[in-house]
């Protein structure tokens, strides 16, 4: 019996294990994408959720992964596989040495790795790509195609079976993408990732980088809405391209440039643009919601409706449709809401430190629900004001909305990066104040709040009745998610966690910083 066969028969062993001591998976309870589909929502379906949890006994715990030294990517679960990224602290391949960004594909069961995507540091100045930050951004997958913006700023469709049935294309350099700039391309592996296309978002589009990019890409057919990540230089006071898009739409199937938004707001842009679009039907007709980073929510018509509207596009002589044109259109606007008028408009960087004034930043995603838009707001967390504000708008009307449309403002204790679950009847939320808020969404006003000792830069997940939320304190919370407070446990983990806990085929995952933990009840 050779090597190959040896190891085929154990993992085929592992899994048969895994069946019996846990229930089997249904590919209809996956978590494709971070939220509820369109919607954003931090609600999940899943039933028979643990409650509470022991990694030193591994009690509900199905089985936990070494992962680098920062992950912030929330995990991803689709077609049998976990999908997360983190930095390549220690090297999982010999062939990949120095500060690289990877994306893992695990097996669901066992967690093992399937393949990786290896992709290099942007370059020398760390605010295009800060070092060890790794892959942050979570994918989106759909069939057997995962999308994703890797720490470059490249959106990538990558292959769900990586290498391992052959290099698919058209992408075929796959050996020297996976290197930095001026040194010879690798030779590719079985266990690397398969590059379907590529699309350079900051050369292809005229944006600049800061940080590091961190997108949740959103499917609406064909098309592929994601946020640019244009921001600040490393001087935190120039916007270095203020005319180039914050939101753009790609071709699902080639990776073409679509469309842009025009709304300018590159000069209002106080630090990055965090937040991912979501979706929603009003009125019988599609929306795309989007948090811009100068601290105002946007509305936009979907890319078939804008094409539909631009003669030039339809013009039958042309022999040609929409998507064949080449053609970069301009996304419609419907309505834009700014939560924040009183805040600085003009010459934003003339606030940088100042905690007590300064424009408002939207880093969460706005969720919709039942025609309102529940979103954070405030100040940024490292250059901004402290204040911050939960707030639910009606997505029912059209044009400047800033006098009309809000329907409750909930006042936080602190900055907030999370994006909200609603569900039955009740907001959750959390700030980097170190609280869990329950808010009624009739009323605005809290039900209960809880403080966690530590700050929160994750979101809450909502699930099979409980909440569930990790903290930079190392602690993982499992509260009941009703109109009172019961604390069901508090776990002290490995290290900080800045992902968002996500619920799939009865399993709760949880990344830290250096591990993912699979948590399942035990029969």
């Amino acid at each position: 019996m050779n090597q190959h066969t040896r190891r085929s028969d154990r993992n085929i062993l592992v899994a048969l294990v895994c069946h019996v001591l846990f229930p089997a998976c249904d590919v209809s309870a996956d978590q494709p994408q971070w939220g509820r589909a369109w919607t954003r929502n931090m609600v999940s379906d899943a039933t028979g959720l643990i409650e509470d949890f022991d990694p030193a006994t591994g009690r509900n715990v199905r089985w936990v992964v070494p992962l680098g030294t920062e992950t912030w990517a929330t995990p991803i679960v689709a077609q049998g596989r976990v999908f997360i990224g983190t930095n390549n602290r220690p090297p999982r391949d010999p062939r990949h040495r120095g500060d690289r960004a990877l994306l893992l594909c695990l097996d669901e069961n066992d967690g093992r790795l399937l393949w990786q995507s290896v992709v290099p540091k942007l370059g020398p100045d760390p605010y295009l790509d800060w070092p060890g930050s790794g892959f942050c951004s979570p994918v989106t997958v759909e069939g057997d195609r995962v999308y994703v913006v890797n720490n470059r700023g490249e959106a990538m469709c990558l292959d769900i079976e990586g290498q391992r049935n052959g290099n698919q294309g058209p992408f075929l350099d796959e050996g020297r993408h996976m290197v930095p700039e001026g040194e010879p391309p690798i030779e590719v592996a079985e266990t690397d990732g398969d590059i379907i296309w590529l699309f350079d978002i900051h050369k292809e589009t005229g944006t600049y980088p800061h940080d590091g990019a961190h997108s949740s890409i959103l499917i609406d057919g064909d098309f592929l809405y994601m946020n640019t990540g244009n921001g600040v230089d490393n001087t935190h006071r120039v916007i270095r391209r203020p005319d180039g898009p914050s939101l753009i739409v790609l071709d699902k199937h080639t990776g073409r440039y679509l469309a842009r938004d025009d709304e300018r707001i590159g000069p209002r842009i106080f630090h990055c643009t965090w937040s991912s679009p979501s979706m929603g039907v009003v009125n019988g007709c599609k929306q795309i919601f989007f948090g811009g980073g100068d601290g105002v929510l946007y509305a936009f018509e979907p890319l078939e409706a804008a094409w539909r509207g631009r003669p030039a596009l339809a013009n039958a002589e042309q022999g040609q449709d929409a998507l064949a044109t080449g053609t970069v259109a301009t996304l419609k606007r419907i309505w834009r809401f700014d939560p924040d008028p009183a805040a600085p408009k003009e010459n934003v960087s003339d606030y940088l430190r100042n905690r007590e004034v300064s424009p408002s930043v939207i880093k969460g995603m706005p969720v919709f629900h039942e025609n309102r838009l529940y979103f954070t707001y405030g100040g940024d967390i490292w250059w901004g004001k402290r204040q911050a504000w939960l707030a639910c708008i009606d997505a029912t009307k059209t044009g400047d909305l800033t006098d009309s449309a809000l329907v409750w403002s909930y006042e936080l204790n602190e900055q907030s990066c999370s994006t909200p679950a609603i569900h039955d009847g009740l907001a959750f939320i959390v700030d980097c104040g170190r609280t869990i808020h329950c808010v009624d969404i009739e009323t605005g006003q809290a039900l209960w709040t809880h403080e966690t000792q530590g700050e929160i830069w994750a979101s809450p997940l909502v699930a099979d009745g409980k909440l569930y939320i990790g903290t930079k304190r190392r602690d993982f919370w499992i509260l009941a998610a009703g109109r009172e407070k019961k604390v069901l446990s508090e776990t002290r983990l490995d290290s900080p966690i800045s992902a968002s806990p996500i619920a799939a085929n009865g399993v709760v995952y949880v990344a830290t910083m250096r591990n993912l933990y699979a948590l399942q009840a035990s029969p």
